[in-house]
């Protein structure tokens, strides 16, 4: 079991950081539409899968054009609200509801992010709140339904 384990938090670590260097650009700066964002929603169905979000992040972020700030802010958001999801599941039974809630979710945390883009780069904190939360509401939205229609074939929560 801890190989299975070791071995699918590996693969999804990686793809999230595959994914995010393939469209690097949009997923660093004030409009963001990190598409590996998308990933986040495989704790819906297994909070295992959470390690292999953040191991993803953490190394992604390492190549981040904002640094250490991306490595602590972008970890450290990702760790929250991992955490607040979690707390969410162990009441929240219905596959689609905790997809939902995983998109408002994240989409509402982002004003970590944009607290770090307003440190890093003196971007105005409500507007670059807007624009990373509605790039992070875009790409869960439309990741959603992808996931479950996913689960539908390869049942992630006995993946792990």
């Amino acid at each position: 079991m801890k190989v299975k384990f070791m071995a699918t938090t590996g693969i999804i670590a990686a793809l999230y950081i595959a994914v995010t260097m393939l469209v690097a650009p949009f997923g660093f700066t004030e409009v963001q539409f990190r598409i590996s964002e998308i990933f986040n929603h495989l704790v819906a169905f297994n909070p295992r899968f959470s390690i292999g979000i953040i191991l993803g992040v953490f190394i992604a972020n390492m190549f981040s054009p904002l640094g250490l700030y991306d490595l602590i802010f972008g970890v450290a958001h990702s760790i929250i609200t991992i955490s607040i999801f979690v707390l969410i599941c162990k009441f929240v039974k219905n596959i689609m509801v905790r997809l939902v809630l995983n998109t408002l979710l994240f989409t509402f945390t982002m004003f970590i992010i944009a607290f770090e883009l307003n440190l890093a780069l003196e971007l105005p904190f409500f507007w670059t709140w807007l624009t990373v939360a509605a790039g992070e509401f875009v790409v869960l939205a439309v990741g959603a339904p992808i996931m479950y229609l996913l689960n539908n074939r390869l049942n992630f929560k006995n993946l792990i």
